[in-house]
């Protein structure tokens, strides 16, 4: 009985050490694989975004207007058009090169009065066009006018017409002895004294009748446009290497303030 026990545990034995019992499952034996690169790429991709370049909020840029502009004809929504004079730069790289495209509208277009007001001119500058076609938006108040004339900018970049106070005297002074020369004339020192009356109030009743001179910014007018806000751009697109070129407008002509001779 003895003998059959232990023949019994040592078959037992070679049962539990025999490569039957002892081997695994395929699935089992195969190590898990990592997830292909592949798959992770489009969330790689997704997290990537475009590098921007910022023009920062206040900054001046110069420009040159390439239509004109007057308080005579202007009405709101007409478009302008400008052109940078000089380049901008950005930590040390140029953004926006001299001879980019700029443009708006006018918002208001108001004529002078006949006895006080001057003509205003409010412009929106909207769009900026660069050299390469790459286009982007901005918000800018127009500042520094320079229109070869009496034009000052107001507030909110409201360009405000000249006054014409001095050839308004010139006018009146003009008509009072041209009356007296006439007076002098027909009926000598009575006649000059009427003619004085008469010319005086001819050359007043002349300046009540018409309008101030209009607000003008001719072709060639100059002025600055400070942002409001940045203009963000996309790096890849504003890779510049050269200043660019002002554009070649001749200012416009220096002008005085005179009150329009037709009285409308």
């Amino acid at each position: 009985m003895k003998a059959h026990w232990i023949l019994f545990s040592f078959f037992s034995a070679l049962l539990l050490a025999s490569p039957a019992t002892c081997a695994q499952s395929p699935a089992a034996q195969q190590p898990s694989k990592p997830a292909p690169a592949a798959a992770k790429a489009p969330a790689a991709r997704a997290a990537i975004k475009p590098a921007i370049i910022e023009v920062p909020s206040g900054t001046q840029i110069p420009l040159v207007l390439e239509n004109a502009i007057s308080t005579r004809s202007a009405h709101r929504g007409d478009p302008v058009y400008f052109q940078t004079l000089y380049p901008i730069l950005v930590h040390g790289h140029i953004v926006i090169p001299a001879g980019s495209y700029m443009s708006g509208q006018v918002l208001s277009a108001k004529r002078p009065g006949r006895i006080k007001g001057r003509g205003q001119i409010l412009l929106k500058l909207t769009q900026l066009i660069l050299p390469n076609g790459y286009t982007a938006s901005l918000v800018g108040t127009p500042s520094n006018v320079g229109t070869g004339g009496g034009e000052q900018m107001g507030k909110e970049g409201q360009v405000k017409g000249p006054t014409s106070r001095a050839s308004d005297a010139g006018v009146i002074v003009r008509s009072t002895v041209y009356g007296a020369g006439i007076g002098a004339a027909a009926g000598g020192l009575t006649g000059a004294r009427s003619g004085l009356g008469i010319g005086a109030a001819a050359g007043l009743l002349g300046v009540l009748l018409t309008r101030g001179p209009d607000a003008e910014l001719p072709r060639g007018t100059t002025l600055d446009v400070t942002l409001d806000r940045p203009i963000p751009l996309l790096a890849s697109r504003v890779q510049f290497k050269t200043p660019g070129r002002a554009p070649q407008l001749a200012g416009p002509p220096n002008r005085e303030p005179r009150r329009p001779v037709i009285p409308f």
